[in-house]
């Protein structure tokens, strides 16, 4: 089981979301081309609507999107009955994703959809952005002990300290912050990416992205100011529709954003002062002390005849004030590395 807490490389997942359009076959087609893509791991949603879950089947005035959406008009259970993913492909999408080498897991809408995933060993619980204010589904999800990633696009620090609570109060202490903007599409100049290393600071936890703008640039910025796990939409084109196809991302795109994550990675390193070999060589190309004229024995040493030039087999500048005023012992060609010999 993949261990989101200590995962070596930037976690890449791949959410499935509703671009399966309540299809099977287009939702393990999807998660194949994730695993061909270079996905870590597929992320659902379970979203419980029975028993009133999760929202009601009301078209009164509170229960309509009107916020300048790409689903205003909808009713949130008409949305969500859209979105939703239907609970018995849950451990079969999940063989599936193991299968191809991908581990799985899901966002739970409530308490009681953490007890359904809980039967299927999922390795880690999402908490959505609109559920950070849920701190019994929050607590349920966390007393399972596996860890808890949670979305933070229309949260308070409050809401935000009070979650992480509840998740250590219950136990566990394995929280994965998500920076996310809760805008579909997300404009990147609404990332706010220096979010990241001030929420790892502020609250003690692992920081990730959880993105809704087009392109790969928020993802790979993300990662080189320090997320841990970048999640991202995939459908298989976006011409076959749907509430999520907007800001979901093709195959191609996403297998170009690993590709450039992986970079990334290459690029941030590690805290290492020590020179590698190449470095070492190419000190050969640093300044140093060179006689620069022909000199005789007893001649005074100036600037006229020894100077810090490239390159480095003489010894380093900052010996000048050493070695400046005394005299050569012997005489010296234009071109030598000045040593300490020369003046003993």
């Amino acid at each position: 089981m993949i261990d989101f807490i200590h995962f070596e490389k930037t976690m890449i997942i791949a959410e499935l979301s509703c671009n399966h359009l309540h299809n099977y076959d287009l939702a393990v087609k999807t998660i194949e081309a994730m695993a061909e893509a270079g996905a870590d791991v597929v992320k659902v949603q379970n979203d419980n609507m029975a028993d009133d879950r999760l929202t009601i089947d009301s078209d009164n005035k509170y229960f309509q999107i009107n916020q300048g959406t790409l689903w205003d008009g909808e009713t949130l259970y008409s949305l969500y009955r859209k979105t939703e993913t239907p609970l018995e492909w849950i451990p079969k999408l999940q063989k599936v994703a193991h299968s191809l080498g991908m581990e799985y897991f899901s966002t739970p809408s409530d308490a009681t959809s953490v007890d359904f995933l809980k039967q299927f060993d999922v390795p880690a619980y999402k908490i959505s952005s609109f559920e950070i204010t849920d701190l019994q589904l929050i607590r349920r999800a966390a007393e399972t002990g596996r860890p808890i990633l949670i979305s933070t696009g229309i949260a308070t620090e409050e809401d935000i300290e009070l979650a992480i609570k509840t998740c250590r109060d219950a136990g566990n202490p394995n929280v994965i912050l998500l920076k996310c903007t809760s805008s579909y599409p997300a404009p990147i100049e609404a990332a706010n990416l220096a979010m990241i290393p001030d929420m790892k600071r502020r609250f003690g936890c692992e920081v990730g992205l959880s993105d809704h703008s087009m392109g790969d640039v928020v993802a790979t910025t993300a990662v080189a100011l320090g997320a841990k796990v970048v999640e991202k939409h995939f459908i298989l084109d976006r011409s076959l529709g749907g509430p999520d196809a907007a800001f979901s991302m093709e195959p191609h795109e996403f297998k170009a954003m690993v590709q450039r994550i992986r970079d990334v990675e290459k690029t941030i390193g590690s805290v290492n002062y020590e020179l590698s070999q190449s470095a070492k060589e190419n000190r050969n190309f640093a300044k140093s002390l060179f006689v620069i004229q022909n000199v005789k024995k007893g001649d005074v040493i100036s600037d006229a005849n020894v100077r810090a030039i490239r390159p480095g087999y003489g010894i380093l500048p900052k010996h000048w004030d050493d070695i400046v005023g005394k005299t050569f012992t012997s005489d010296v060609e234009r071109g030598t590395p000045f040593t300490f010999d020369l003046i003993k």
